[in-house]
């Protein structure tokens, strides 16, 4: 039998703040854990063993958190205790204590997501990996660095945290995607029965809405593409680039980034998408090797001149010229009088936008940009012949 006691040792100074310990005791053999929460005297109820909130007192909200984590606490060593006796196996109050010790370091929100990032990486999942870095980092933001445990979620919290995103002016989408991200990292624990789920993001929006559309009439990429910069290197490079892009089906950044001399052969680019994974093959047109021959060859194993050595920190190379890109190309929209937040990204959209005005059908497009399987067009259409899609791309590009 093993019992739980809440108790309570006040400090040797009679002003200060006195410690919260629990008492395991398993076959008489008594242990303390000790825990983070510190009350004064007159705020522990000896007779319930318990921390109490009068209603005049200004600690209240204080008081009343660490309540709610004392029976956090409790029900989780509970738990422990419930599976050390169904496995059958002789234990002790110190084996409770590790076992609590244990759970406290691995499943807090912090520490379990970043556990999550480790995986990531080590799997090459980068892309995915920076995702959940920007969620906690933001989570963490909104809880001033104190960390909570995972069972300890509850909706009211990120009803809590919904809230300070939107005062800070991010916008719905942003906070839909912190949302999914931190939901996603809390079904995994549900998953491995780390955790009951409570449903703490029911009332969390989690959905994407609808945004503008960000792509240029044909018209503005003709004047991109004949817009004299031989004088300025950096902004003919992030016009090279956007038109890269363009020419290759609206290929995201990193996936241009990442192409490997390798991936072109017999007149074909062909790469596994980031995102995805899909397997793409797109014709290599005279369109991209005119802008390829315009750069020295790449000294590393990649293709295109935007990550330049092998092996050095690829990854911040990577988001640093897509953030000086972005920059230049910002500057190029001013150059060209658009209204538009000009991007690489606007190179994707800008091709399924003007393959869809050239008539090409919206199946040719899906195919053409690599959507996955949850595209609602995707799930209806058998894959079609690389050969239509090359044919397509050659409408766009000759169009300009």
């Amino acid at each position: 039998m093993t019992s739980i006691k809440v108790k309570f040792r006040p400090s040797d100074c009679a002003d200060r703040e006195g410690t919260v310990y629990y008492q395991i005791i398993h076959h008489r053999l008594v242990r303390q854990l000790a825990t983070p929460y510190k009350v004064f005297p007159k705020e522990w109820d000896k007779r319930r063993s318990m921390v109490s909130a009068p209603v005049s007192a200004h600690r209240k909200e204080l008081l009343i958190s660490i309540r709610e984590r004392i029976r956090r606490d409790l029900e989780r060593l509970h738990k422990i205790i419930l599976s050390l006796d169904e496995g059958g196996l002789e234990y002790s109050s110190d084996d409770v204590i590790d076992e609590f010790k244990r759970y406290a370091s691995e499943y807090s929100l912090f520490n379990f997501m970043s556990s999550l990032i480790a995986r990531l990486i080590q799997n090459g999942k980068i892309g995915t990996s920076e995702k959940y870095k920007s969620a906690l980092n933001s989570f963490r933001c909104f809880r001033v660095g104190q960390d909570i445990m995972l069972d300890a979620i509850s909706s009211d919290i990120m009803e809590d945290y919904q809230t300070w995103l939107m005062r800070r002016g991010v916008a719905q989408n942003s906070v839909s995607f912190y949302a999914r991200i931190l939901r996603a990292a809390y079904n995994r624990a549900v998953e491995m029965g780390v955790i009951d789920n409570t449903m703490p993001f029911r009332r969390i929006y989690t959905g994407v809405d609808k945004t503008i559309k960000r792509a240029l009439h044909i018209e503005d990429v003709k004047k991109m593409k004949n817009l004299d910069l031989s004088l300025y290197e950096m902004l003919d490079f992030a016009r090279d680039m956007f038109l890269m892009s363009f020419y290759l089906r609206g290929m995201s950044f990193i996936d241009m980034a990442f192409l490997k001399k390798s991936d072109l052969r017999n007149g074909a680019v062909s790469y596994r998408r980031h995102k995805t994974g899909q397997m793409l093959s797109i014709e290599w047109r005279t369109e991209m090797q005119r802008i390829l021959d315009k750069y020295p060859e790449n000294e590393s194993d990649y293709l295109l001149p935007i990550i330049k050595q092998h092996g050095k920190n690829e990854w911040r190379v990577y988001r640093n010229a897509g953030y000086n890109i972005n920059r230049n190309l910002k500057k190029i929209a001013n150059r060209l009088d658009l209204k538009i937040n000009l991007t690489m990204y606007v190179a994707r959209h800008s091709w399924a936008s003007i393959a869809k005005a050239k008539g090409i059908p919206i199946s040719v497009i899906s195919e053409g940009m690599g959507h996955d399987s949850e595209s609602t067009t995707q799930i209806y259409l058998a894959s079609l012949d690389s050969s239509v899609v090359d044919t397509a791309n050659r409408i766009i590009i000759s169009a300009i």
